[in-house]
Order: structure tokens, then C-alpha cells, then sequence
């Protein structure tokens, strides 16, 4: 009972008619109260609901439709990814001789992200203390780079990045991450491009940038035959940026791309470079190019240009020697092109080399033209027949045989003989040079083309025009890439290309017996070389300066080929504006001519074409007999020595000749000399390393072992 009171006191009485007995509530309280929960709970419960179902649709969406976005930004949080260059294919010249290769390196980068909230010109400060050979430009670079949101931002290439550097970053960044300072700055391992013979066929081979991708020559050229396939590294940072890459693993290695085997002789190019370089400076021109070709394939045996630049510091060079003349330097010809007018003439049957043709008085009027043409220093040859014009280089006698010749017969032999388009496959830049349409030249226009003027030519161009002549008439495809070679051992091999048919074999025989007599008795005498017969033509043209002829700059030239009558070699030196010796082609680039076949005979091996050695007769099976070791003689190519050829010496006799040569030579092997580097026949240098390889030979019957 007194339970029942107790209750009754704290629900109290719902109704009048409530009893002490009754413990259920008011029906009418019971109701209001019931539906008042109802509610509430049926709100709460759509609530509910609806804030799943949101949930499940927000999952849905960033697992199904946003899963890629959200990842990345996962990944970019914890992980960057960054590709690392392939390792590029060697480079190589026609004997093996490597010109470019790849060796280990490192490359440096900065994270932006990591730099976010940092003072990007202190950091740089910092870095460049590091690098020790910052200039204040390199550091604002630096500070330049650090801003941004890459992982990966290179600031330094690897081929200007020492061992030394990249132990003083990673000291710097273990200093950093014990102050708790953010990592921004790191390594990655890259391969470097390098040349090891520095400025040899520069403007040939090209370079590479600040990552590895070619930029110029070759390199630019056939960057995606010899870049490789990249690799691919992965790598791990703290999310709080402050301690920067925490590992780094390699998803996928790189891969080396395919080699270039080059028509280039690296020996000749030597060559040829460093006597194009005297003559510059002692001529102290503008500079000057040398093209050697194989007038019957096309190979480029050298091709060079003054100046010239070092791969290794590519960054470093100028405009003006990163140009490469053989192929991008238009010039006025002058004289050489008369070897081009003669043969439409001869080709056309116009004129027989007998001909005669009066150059009275000395001089031509040509309509439309202000000054009458005359002959070099005012001469009058009088009547000369038509080979002696070319031999003596009359710029009267060529007009009069360009007006028989006609403007259009003229202008489809030019297009014939390879000018006014691009010849070489393997380089990216040649220009087409100048050779204006039929319709623009007049009286006056035919007459400066008949002898050298208003054309634009390349040294390319001219030295494959020369090549016409010297290969009976067709008009070969220049080429510098002799073979492709894969990473699978696959050897592509370029084969020679014969582009057109320019002249008969009669008309070039007749061309090449006129130009052996520029070179023995007309302007070219100082080309000739005892032994072998010359065939070539002198040139000398003014240049225009402030859109007139110049009385005082000269381009000087000289085009041949030698042997004349089974020519290994066809050669054109040109030297912009000779300041010291009389602007005459036969008086500068001849002679320089001279040097560089003679050159290349002693070097690839060429017999002499005048009064040569009776041959040899050996018997069919020779008895075996051991060679009989002889002390060599030193031997000289333009006043240089050249290595001689060691084979057979003992090891004792061959370092007392090349230390009589000033040359630091290696052994491999003991016995007598099997092999050498540098080859024989190489031009050589005070000062430069060798390796002699040595084997010791069999005993003969009966000798006791």
C-alpha cells in the first residue's frame, strides 16, 4: 500500500475518477506524449537515412567515378614519380674510334613542393654554396626554380655534377633533417653524355641539353633512335614535407638506344681541323669549312667549320660557333661555279674545248647594268679557246659562254648539279641556298651567275657538284651515318643513293682534262702534289656589305678531287674574308687543299696516280716465314709526324721509338707488337697515350719453345 501511495505522489491524478489502485497514466496524457515521440523519432529516423544515404552515394563517388583523382592526390602527397633518360647509344667514326659515349652521373633536382613556404633566395644561396661555382645569375636561376609544385625540377645537368657535389648534398641534407628543416634538394642517378674528343666534328655530331635530349647535330637529328627508352623512378617523401625523400625504388630501368656509325675518319677530321684553325688565325679571317666526300658514295669523310665549339661545354659557345657552314652558310661561289656553266655548255654541245671566244677588250657591256664586267686587275686575254677560260678563270670568256648556254639551260644545270635544294639526310638545319626563278633573272642576272654571282651556294652543295665531275656525271646523296647499330646486335647499313644523272662520262673526262690544267699551268699551281694528278677550280668573290660588293672581303675557295682520273677524294676548302695573304683562292685555299689531300692519301692509303711503283708479284701460296722485325722510319703529313706502323717489335724496341715521338705508351700482353693505338698512318701529337698489345708468337718446327 504504501507503494502505491508513493507512486500516486509523484505521477498524481490524471483524472477525477482516478483511484488510489489506478497506476496507469491519463489516457489522454498517454496520447499526446506517444505522438509527440513519434514524431521525433520518425524526423530522426529520416535523418538518419538520408545522411547513409548521402554517405554511401559520397563513397560510391570516390571509390567509382573519383577513385583516379583521389589516388593521385594520395600519390602526390606521398609519392613522386619522375622519368630518368635513357642511356644513349655511342657514337662512333668509321675505324670504331668512339666520339660520343654515356658514362655514369648524377643529376640534380628540387622539390617545389617541399620549398613551398621557404625563402627561395636563401635556399638558393644555400644550394650554391653547395655547388661552390655559382655566379649570381645561376643563383637567381636557382631561386627561380624553386618555386612551383613540382617533386622534380632539374637545376643541374649530370655532366656538371662531381662526386665531390653530390657528397656535400647529401651531407647538407642530413644536417638539415636532424634541425628539422625541409629537404628540398637531391640526386638522381643519370647517365652523362660525353665527348672524348672534345671539339672533333662538333658541328657533326651536335650536343645534348640540361636532361640528356639532343639539341643538335646527330645528337638532334636521331635523338629517338640512340635516346633509349626511359626508366622510371618511384619515389617516397613525407607528407610534412619537412625531411623531403624519405626512399626511392626503380620501377623500371633504363634502357640503352642504338649507335651511330659515322662516315667520319676521326684521324683526317684531326687533321683537317687543326689546319683549317692555323689558316684562319693566319689569315685572320672570319673563319672557314672543309668538306672531304667519297665522290662516288657520297660518304663525308670530314666536314668542319671555323669556329667551332666543344660538345662538352655546348651551353658555353656562341651563335657564331655553334653555326655549321658546310651546310649553313650561304655564299657567292665566284669562279668554281664557271666548272658548272662550262658543263652545260659541253653538255649541250654549244662548244667543244677548242672553241675560241674573244674576251677583247677585257671587259663586257651588259644591258641594265651600270658598270661594264671586267677581267681580275683589268687583264685582256684576247681570244682564248674555251678550256683555257676556265684555266685562266676568265670572268668574260664564262659570260660569253653563258649568254650560248641560254638563261633557262643554265638554270635546269644548276638544279642538276644539286644547288637551290637540301642534299644531306642525316643533319637538321641545311638550307636550300639561293638560285633565283627564270623569270627574275635578266641579261645582267645570267651574266653574274655565268661566273659566280647573284647564286647562293653551301660548301656541301659545291663539293657534290664537284663530285659530279669526278665520278663520271651523276650527282650522288651526301650522307654522315654509316649504319645504325641496335641494342639487339642488328646492324643497319646505309646504302649509297645516286640521285640524278647530271653529265655523260665523255662530258665529265673532257671537264676533268680542263681542270688537271687549272692545276698545272693556271691558277691552282700551289694545289699540286707530286705524284698524283689534280683536277680542281679556284674561286675568289667579293661579299656584299651594306648591299654592295666589297673592295677589301673576299670569300677565297678551291673545289678538286684527286686522283684526277680515279678520284678517292673530293675536297672544297673555303676561308671568309682572308685579312693577311692576297684574297685570291689560288693563293689561300689552295694550298690548303693541298695539305688536306695529301692528308688523306697518306692516312686512308691511296697509290700514287703519276708514275707509280711497278707492283709487287708475290707467289700464289707463299711459304710460311715469320716476320722480320724492322726498326720503322718516322714519317710526316704537312710537316707533322704520323704514328708509324710498330708490328713486329718487341716491346723494348717499340718504347724506344715512341719515346723518341714524346708518346706515353701502355702494354698489353708480352711478346712482340700485334696491334697499336693510335693506329698507323694516325697524325700525332707531343704528349699523347697509347696502348701497344703484345702476344708472343709461335715457335717454328723445330725451334725449342
Amino acid at each position: 500500500m504504501l507503494k502505491q501511495w508513493m507512486a500516486r505522489l509523484l505521477v498524481g491524478r490524471t483524472t477525477v475518477g482516478n483511484t488510489l489502485t489506478d497506476e496507469r497514466p491519463d489516457p489522454g496524457f498517454e496520447s499526446v506524449w506517444r505522438e509527440g515521440v513519434r514524431r521525433r523519432l520518425g524526423v530522426l529516423a529520416i535523418v538518419i537515412g538520408l545522411w547513409a544515404v548521402a554517405l554511401e552515394a559520397k563513397l560510391a563517388i570516390v571509390q567509382l567515378v573519383q577513385h583516379r583523382e583521389w589516388a593521385q592526390k594520395a600519390d602526390n602527397q606521398q609519392f613522386a614519380k619522375f622519368e630518368v633518360p635513357g642511356v644513349r647509344g655511342d657514337i662512333v667514326d668509321r675505324t670504331g674510334q668512339a666520339l660520343a659515349i654515356s658514362v655514369p652521373g648524377y643529376q640534380v633536382f628540387v622539390d617545389q613542393k617541399a620549398a613551398a613556404n621557404l625563402n627561395a633566395r636563401a635556399e638558393a644561396e644555400e644550394i650554391c654554396a653547395v655547388f661552390q661555382d655559382c655566379s649570381p645569375k645561376d643563383v637567381a636561376e636557382i631561386a627561380r626554380k624553386l618555386k612551383g609544385d613540382r617533386r622534380h625540377m632539374p637545376i643541374r645537368a649530370a655532366a656538371d655534377t662531381t662526386q665531390e657535389i653530390v657528397a656535400r648534398i647529401r651531407k647538407m641534407n642530413v644536417e638539415r633533417s636532424r634541425a628539422r628543416k625541409p629537404v628540398i634538394v637531391n640526386t638522381v642517378a643519370q647517365s652523362v653524355r660525353l665527348y672524348p674528343k672534345k671539339e672533333l666534328a662538333a658541328h657533326v655530331i651536335g650536343a645534348v641539353d640540361m636532361d640528356g635530349k639532343g639539341i643538335a647535330g646527330l645528337e638532334g637529328k636521331f635523338n629517338d633512335k640512340i635516346a633509349g627508352t626511359p626508366g622510371l623512378v618511384h619515389v617516397q617523401v613525407d607528407g610534412r614535407r619537412d625531411r623531403g625523400e624519405v626512399g626511392s625504388e626503380v620501377m623500371r630501368e633504363p634502357t640503352a638506344g642504338a649507335g651511330l656509325e659515322l662516315t667520319i675518319h676521326a684521324p683526317l677530321q684531326h687533321f683537317v681541323q687543326r689546319e683549317l684553325e692555323l689558316t684562319v688565325a693566319a689569315e685572320r679571317a672570319n673563319g672557314g669549312s672543309i668538306v672531304v666526300m667519297d665522290p662516288f658514295t657520297g660518304e663525308i669523310l670530314a666536314m668542319d667549320s671555323a669556329p667551332r665549339f666543344n660538345p662538352n661545354l655546348f651551353r658555353e659557345a656562341t651563335d657564331n660557333q655553334t653555326v655549321n657552314r658546310s651546310i649553313q652558310a650561304v655564299y657567292e661561289p665566284g669562279s668554281t661555279l664557271k666548272i658548272v656553266t662550262a658543263a652545260a655548255a659541253l653538255a649541250e654541245n654549244v662548244m667543244t674545248p677548242s672553241t675560241l671566244i674573244d674576251t677583247n677588250p677585257g671587259y663586257v657591256v651588259v644591258p641594265n647594268r651600270g658598270k661594264p664586267i671586267r677581267e681580275d686587275n683589268g687583264k685582256n686575254y684576247g681570244v682564248l679557246s674555251f678550256e683555257d677560260v676556265i684555266v685562266r678563270s676568265s670572268n668574260v670568256g664564262a659570260i660569253r659562254i653563258g649568254d650560248r648556254v641560254g638563261t633557262k639551260v643554265l638554270l635546269d644545270y644548276l638544279g642538276l648539279f644539286g644547288f637551290g635544294r637540301k642534299l644531306l639526310p642525316d643533319l637538321e638545319g641545311e638550307t636550300r641556298g639561293l638560285v633565283k626563278a627564270a623569270a627574275r633573272i635578266n641579261d645582267s642576272g645570267r651574266a653574274s651567275i655565268s661566273m659566280g654571282y647573284e647564286i647562293g651556294v653551301t660548301p656541301l652543295q659545291l663539293v657534290a657538284a664537284t663530285s659530279v665531275v669526278a665520278n663520271g656525271g651523276t650527282l650522288v646523296q651526301p650522307y654522315l651515318v654509316r649504319a645504325i647499330r641496335h641494342s639487339n646486335g642488328r646492324r643497319e647499313v646505309k646504302q649509297p643513293v645516286a640521285l640524278n644523272r647530271v653529265i655523260s662520262p665523255e662530258v665529265a673526262a673532257t671537264l676533268t682534262a680542263i681542270m688537271e690544267g687549272v692545276v698545272d699551268h693556271g691558277t691552282a699551281r700551289r694545289a699540286a702534289l707530286n705524284g698524283y694528278s689534280i683536277a680542281g677550280k679556284t674561286g675568289t668573290a667579293q661579299k656584299v656589305i651594306d648591299r654592295k660588293y666589297s673592295d677589301t672581303d673576299y670569300d677565297v675557295s678551291f673545289a678538286g678531287f684527286v686522283p684526277s682520273r680515279r678520284p678517292a677524294f673530293a675536297i672544297l676548302v673555303v676561308i671568309d674574308t682572308p685579312r693577311v695573304s692576297k684574297a685570291y683562292g689560288g693563293a689561300i685555299a689552295a694550298p690548303l687543299f693541298k695539305r688536306v689531300a695529301e692528308a688523306a692519301i697518306h692516312l686512308i692509303g691511296v697509290p700514287p696516280s703519276i708514275n707509280p711503283e711497278p707492283p709487287v708479284i708475290r707467289a700464289a701460296t707463299p711459304p710460311p716465314a715469320r716476320r722480320t722485325a724492322t726498326m720503322p722510319s718516322l714519317t710526316q703529313v704537312g710537316g707533322r709526324p704520323v704514328m708509324p706502323d710498330l708490328s713486329g717489335l718487341n716491346l723494348r724496341e717499340a718504347l724506344r721509338f715512341t719515346n723518341r715521338l714524346q708518346l706515353h705508351m701502355s702494354a698489353d700482353g708480352d711478346g712482340s707488337v700485334i696491334g697499336q693505338s693510335p693506329a698507323a698512318g694516325t697524325v700525332i701529337e707531343p704528349g699523347m697515350t697509347g696502348v701497344l698489345r703484345l702476344r708472343r708468337q709461335p715457335a717454328e718446327r723445330g725451334e725449342r719453345r
